[in-house]
């Protein structure tokens, strides 16, 4: 039957287990932090009368949804957004690994989710040295007897973890495990000397780690890796179906653009630069079900108020644009590529970030670069 054992072997085998977390994830139960029915990819599994089945995925290197649409009652039909979740263990001991801990020091954790991660924490620093904090007071409930469940006790407290957790302050790490927008200059604060690991980026580009190294009061870092994670609830978009933010379809006005929509969305670099210039925008690509290779690339603005699309089509070097609100959001979309171009197709990894008491600033290559 599955096991943390197990789940030890599959980690190592994707060559994803870091050095210092092994007896971590050996000894935490995850099956004390899941709820007793998981979504397996669209299908409930019950540990009532589905036991080994239920382990196998607890047990394995998947992400579980533990929490839709805030925990609130959603009828049939409702667009059922994840608000809380286990994270995947690879993806967790990947954000461990840049929080690069030691012995010893005091970490505050922005989002107790489950309690498995700070249970992770609590196990190789000790349960004193570990606070978590969440905006969800049925979460931190939760969270408490989970860790409990598990023999740790460390600090699970109820508050706007955007603000961080004063009464603790200060920390020498500070790990984020949902994604913001713009890091709180509350974290910077309360970690004067120290290091945090966030997921970070706007609508268009979520899917960034950012490690800030914190000093006199500034914060210094660069980005990496793919994660998807939820957003911070105090600063979510309105998300739903596609049919939810399409209005006023037959105002649309009509363009053309040279820009193969899926060179766009097949580069994550490009995607990266058009997200700092686009944050309260994002996309969705919906390719044609006939087998043609036909596509339509939707850009939809957050507050709803205005959407593109452009038509692809195999064969063709000129795309349909559609159109409708006050943002021209496809022109928006392209202007930023076209700057990227210019740029010189610059990667990701060449981006860095600076965070001080005025804002953040992002750069490239240089501090005395910047591009945002």
């Amino acid at each position: 039957m599955s096991s943390p054992a197990r789940l030890v072997e599959i980690l190592a085998a994707k060559g994803a287990l870091v050095a210092g977390w092994e007896s971590a994830v050996a000894t935490v139960p995850r099956e004390l932090f899941v709820p007793d029915s998981i979504d397996a990819r669209g299908r409930a599994v019950l540990r009532s009368s589905q036991l080994a089945e239920w382990r196998t995925w607890v047990y394995d290197d998947v992400a579980l949804t533990t929490q839709i649409n805030d925990g609130d009652e959603t009828a049939v039909g409702i667009y059922q957004l994840p608000t809380s979740s286990s994270s995947m263990p690879s993806v967790m001991l990947h954000m461990l690994d840049l929080l690069q801990v030691n012995p010893g020091q005091r970490v505050l954790e922005a989002g107790a989710g489950t309690g498995y991660n700070a249970a992770w924490l609590a196990h190789r620093l000790g349960s004193q040295q570990v606070t978590s904090v969440d905006i969800d007071p049925v979460l931190v409930e939760r969270a408490a007897k989970n860790v409990a469940a598990a023999g740790y006790t460390p600090g699970i407290v109820c508050g706007d973890a955007d603000q961080g957790w004063p009464p603790g302050a200060p920390y020498d790490r500070l790990i984020a495990t949902y994604t913001v927008p713009a890091v709180p200059y509350a974290w910077i604060e309360q970690t004067p000397r120290g290091r945090i690991v966030t997921p970070w980026g706007g609508s268009f580009f979520p899917h960034s780690f950012l490690s800030l190294d914190v000093e006199a009061g500034v914060g210094r870092g660069r980005f990496s890796g793919f994660p998807s994670f939820m957003r911070t609830r105090n600063q979510r978009p309105h998300r739903g179906y596609l049919r939810d933010f399409l209005h006023h379809t037959d105002q649309a006005t009509t363009s053309h653009t040279a820009v193969n929509p899926w060179h766009l969305v097949g580069d994550s670099d490009a995607l990266f630069y058009i997200g700092l210039t686009l944050p309260d925008a994002w996309y969705v690509l919906v390719e044609a079900a006939d087998d043609s290779g036909e596509a339509t690339l939707w850009l939809l603005a957050d507050d709803r108020g205005s959407w593109a699309s452009v038509d692809y089509a195999p064969g063709r070097t000129d795309y349909v644009v559609e159109s409708y609100g006050p943002r021209q959001l496809w022109d928006e979309t392209e202007a930023a590529y076209r700057t990227w171009e210019h740029l010189g197709h610059p990667t990701r990894d060449r981006t860095g970030l600076t965070v001080t008491a005025d804002g953040e600033r992002v750069w490239l290559d240089t501090e005395d670069h910047i591009i945002v």
